[in-house]
């Protein structure tokens, strides 16, 4: 079996654009392993649940993404086996390569929260995160009247968890702007004590939770569905409590890696399952010819566009480091976490692992809520993923 130079498994926005920035370095021989036909720019879905966007904005035939010179190996991975340096697909074939980088994103973990699948089956649950329901999401939040609805962030792992918050404040400008918010019941289901854990965003995002009137259930989660009655079992330190007759809940699924990680050996815990990396410089502390990164890579900051494009560029520089012996680079931990506060005002949230602020634009406050960064965000940046970061300029 002849292995193969660089196999990267995964074809998100991680897998295709490290695949064209090592072929644009001049790496002879990569290949991406996905089964997924279509790729999706995923800040968009958050969008087409507010409104603001449509399904064809984001979506993109696989096969006019991956770049010119690299193999799409259009199967999934079952098991890999890092001694060795194979990779073992569904349809039973067996790949062997030199260097081995794992970025195949996060699988939704139904059974973490019972009820809640069958639920989205109903369609009285949907949410921005899982791509089929997500354009129910705006017609159902629109068209309501009166009633309760909710709305999560989902616990970690999960990808860029807090910008969950976009439909939702999205979806309470457009109450407030139609006169119905005072007869909604808003609730917000957060993982944590406050929605970033950023002191500073947090204090812009409590007062739009005050000035629209959410009722912010705090260190919670759901912890089961009813999908005959609409009811949500929340349960957090104090106990627990049942939300009944729900109208309506964008409510994200709980989320963690391929299981198939953990089974290598190669995970930090069996919980997240995700994969064990030096958080600096994206290496395997136990097989030098693997790396990570992206929504699966133990990398301690939260996983976003704006922190793949740093971990593309990282990684990039490191394998060619590797391979002629020199010093490795760091990635700092960079993130962006781009909350919308109204329909059209947006804050970024550019911090780096310690969570201080990193602005990509020098003296510009991330904290600080900007229309000129909602347009931005809404339709400067796709144009910039589709012509320039997916093709390994960025």
């Amino acid at each position: 079996m002849e292995p193969r130079g660089v196999l990267i498994v995964g074809t998100g926005n991680a897998g295709v654009s490290l695949a064209a920035r090592l072929l644009r370095d001049g790496a002879p021989d990569v290949a991406v392993v996905g089964p997924q036909p279509v790729h999706r720019y995923k800040p968009l879905l958050n969008y087409v649940a507010g409104g603001e966007a449509r399904m064809a904005d984001l979506e993109r035939p696989m096969r006019d993404v991956v770049p010119d010179g690299c193999e799409w190996i259009r199967d999934s991975v079952e098991a890999v086996d890092p001694a060795a340096m194979t990779v073992t697909m569904r349809s039973g074939r067996t790949l062997a390569c030199s260097t081995l980088v794992l970025c195949p994103g996060l699988v939704e973990d139904w059974a973490a929260t019972p009820g809640l699948q069958e639920a989205y089956a109903d369609g009285w649950v949907a949410s921005s995160y899982v791509p089929g329901s997500t354009p129910t999401v705006w017609p159902r939040l629109s068209a309501l009247r009166a009633g309760r609805v909710v709305f999560t962030v989902p616990p970690e792992p999960a990808s860029c968890a807090p910008t969950a918050l976009k439909p939702l404040l999205m979806a309470c400008d457009h109450w407030r702007r139609t006169g119905v918010l005072a007869d909604l019941e808003v609730r917000l289901v957060l993982p944590g004590p406050t929605a970033t854990g950023l002191p500073r965003a947090d204090e812009v995002l409590e007062r739009a939770f005050d000035s629209y009137g959410i009722e912010v259930l705090r260190d919670s989660r759901i912890e089961r569905v009813d999908p005959d009655a609409h009811a949500l079992t929340i349960s957090s330190p104090a106990g627990r409590r049942v939300l009944d007759d729900v109208a309506f809940a964008h409510a994200v699924p709980h989320y963690r890696a391929p299981r198939w990680i953990a089974d290598a050996g190669l995970a930090t815990d069996a919980r997240s399952g995700l994969v064990d990396v030096d958080p600096r410089t994206l290496r395997s502390p136990r097989y030098g010819s693997i790396w990570a990164l992206g929504d699966a890579a133990a990398v301690q900051t939260r996983p976003s566009g704006g922190a793949l494009r740093r971990q593309v560029a990282v990684l990039a520089a490191n394998l060619a480091a590797a391979g002629r012996g020199k010093p490795l680079r760091e990635y700092d931990g960079y993130t962006v976490m781009p909350i919308t506060v109204s329909r059209r005002t947006l804050l970024l949230n550019e911090v780096d692992r310690g969570g201080r602020p990193s602005p990509s634009v020098p003296l510009l406050d991330p904290f600080e809520p900007r229309r000129w960064q909602w347009w931005f965000d809404r339709y400067v940046l796709p144009r910039i993923y589709w012509r320039r970061i997916l093709r390994g300029r960025v």
